[in-house]
């Protein structure tokens, strides 16, 4: 690589934070579930339910991106389709009612960090001028924003955009294309820094950006290979990307 991004398009998840993989069925949100729908449900069924709706959630996750142009579902439809779809109708009108809420406390990690070098490499693209831009997919991207708020971070980025906001999933090549015009760089400008072959490398590939950057997490060993998603750089961390940025 020898052309400096025009802009940087980054994942949030296992790029710009992490965290141990969370429960979906933790106390607190089953406690929150339990408040929302009253008696409706003992709390092991409320917990069983989520168990079983993060794991179909995630299966259909899986299937969608295997599409042309994956979208997301908002909040109501995840609770609905995923969760509540068992539960006596008053308990499913107060969850749908609730629904961005619980869909705020499902996602929010009070474990999320800040990845290694990542301040020091969004500063020192801040300080080149190369406008930057969040693209993630994520059940509820206002927790995301608030994270990355009381980090310090949201103010070296142009925009952040969530799947939940846009109705897009990666690899959908839109979801690229609008946070490249958002930041006012041509898409085949840009860099795509995330930590997903399956997601982040095939959005970058379809959408044309300049350059593919595959930041490791634990999701990206997890996954299966994929050859023909080969990215242009590998790294481990946000000291990685720092270096990329320098050798250009």
């Amino acid at each position: 690589m020898t052309r400096a991004p025009g802009g940087l398009l980054l994942d949030f998840g296992g790029v710009l934070a992490d965290a141990p993989v969370g429960g979906a069925a933790e106390p607190a949100m089953v406690r929150r579930v339990a408040e929302v729908i009253g008696a409706a449900l003992p709390a092991d069924r409320i917990a069983a339910d989520l168990r079983d709706g993060a794991r179909a959630y995630a299966l259909w996750r899986d299937e969608i991106s295997a599409s042309a142009e994956p979208i997301e579902l908002p909040h109501h439809r995840v609770w609905a389709d995923f969760v509540t779809h068992g539960w006596p109708e008053p308990a499913r009108a107060a969850v749908e009612r609730e629904a961005t809420s619980l869909a705020y406390a499902w996602t929010w990690r009070a474990e999320w960090e800040v990845r290694p070098g990542i301040p020091e490499a969004l500063r020192a693209a801040a300080e080149a001028r190369v406008p930057m831009a969040v693209v993630s997919n994520t059940l509820c991207g206002a927790a995301h924003r608030d994270f990355l708020a009381h980090a310090g971070l949201s103010e070296l980025f142009v925009d952040e955009f969530y799947s939940d906001e846009t109705g897009l999933r990666k690899p959908n090549p839109r979801f690229a294309a609008l946070a490249a015009d958002a930041i006012g760089v041509p898409i085949g400008e840009c860099w795509f820094v995330g930590d997903s072959l399956h997601r982040d490398v095939a959005c970058a590939r379809r959408a044309g950006v300049a350059v593919a950057v595959l930041m490791r997490s634990p999701r990206t060993d997890r996954e299966p290979d994929a050859p023909e998603l080969a990215p242009d750089a590998r790294i481990e961390d946000g000291y990685g990307l720092l270096d990329l940025l320098r050798g250009v």
